[in-house]
């Protein structure tokens, strides 16, 4: 008696463990989708601003389908749905390998303007690291410059401006910390970067300006008149201009309006 219900216990135990395992089965079984079917859910999560759940199911398109024509389009769109979620690093990621595997594909304009806006958004202000911003500022010159004639050229351009004006900010924080403490030929440095290097930047006459003020300090007076030159002759109804004529005429003993500074660059009174 004590046989039998052994045999039965074990019988059921190992009816259990048959369920359990077959349970366990189906639920790590692998099932295909259709293509279109995958593409189409992506794109209705897309729609709904779920930007996370779309981008992995774009992902699944390539990985169950990586020779369908679905699965080219399926590595941008998850690009793009990694951007709108704010996934900025992973983006540029998806971004990149899209331009590695199909440098020819026709959508490959957008795949480099996506990168760069997901540096350019990345962007912090100019108290703390440009590292990002110089990214942006190369990204979107390779939109330019790769595809001059492309939708996305005329936005790179506008957001290039920013940027270069932004890296440019950030030298003139650096060289006005500099001028603060008196170390001129560190401030000059920094001054003439912009000058030379963000020429259609904004922050081009104050560095002009600043140039002035360290020339001066350092007694290097036809320097200091060379660049109030400079600055008159490009930006001659600048504030900055009308500060570095006055900087020259204080600053150079014996000289009046009517001396050298006036008659090469000219009165702005």
């Amino acid at each position: 008696m004590r046989s039998l219900f052994l045999l039965r216990w074990f019988g059921a135990v190992a009816l259990i463990f048959s369920l359990s395992a077959c349970g366990g089965g189906k639920k790590d079984t692998y099932v295909e989708k259709p293509v279109d079917d995958l593409y189409n859910k992506a794109m209705d999560e897309l729609v709904e601003e779920r930007y996370a759940t779309a981008a992995k199911t774009f992902q699944d398109v390539e990985s169950q389908h990586p020779y369908s024509v679905w699965a080219t389009k399926g590595q941008l769109m998850a690009a793009y749905a990694l951007y709108e979620a704010g996934s900025y690093g992973e983006a540029i990621i998806a971004a990149d390998r899209f331009i590695q595997l199909h440098p020819g594909h026709r959508d490959i304009a957008y795949a480099y303007y996506l990168k760069a806006i997901s540096y350019y958004v990345q962007i912090v202000d100019v108290g703390r690291d440009q590292k990002t911003t110089e990214l942006a500022l190369k990204a979107l010159d390779d939109v330019v410059r790769r595809f001059p004639d492309s939708k996305y050229a005329r936005d790179a351009k506008l957001k290039l401006d920013f940027t270069r004006d932004h890296l440019a900010g950030k030298e003139m924080e650096i060289g006005r910390y500099y001028l603060k403490r008196g170390q001129y030929l560190a401030a000059m440095n920094r001054f003439k970067r912009v000058v030379d290097n963000y020429q259609t930047t904004t922050h081009v006459p104050e560095a002009l300006e600043r140039l002035v003020e360290c020339d001066l300090a350092l007694g290097l007076t036809d320097e200091a008149k060379a660049n109030a030159a400079v600055l008159g002759h490009n930006y001659p109804g600048s504030e900055w201009y009308v500060d570095a004529y006055a900087l020259v005429i204080s600053g150079s003993p014996g000289t009046s309006p009517q001396g050298w500074f006036a008659r090469n660059v000219g009165t702005p009174f």
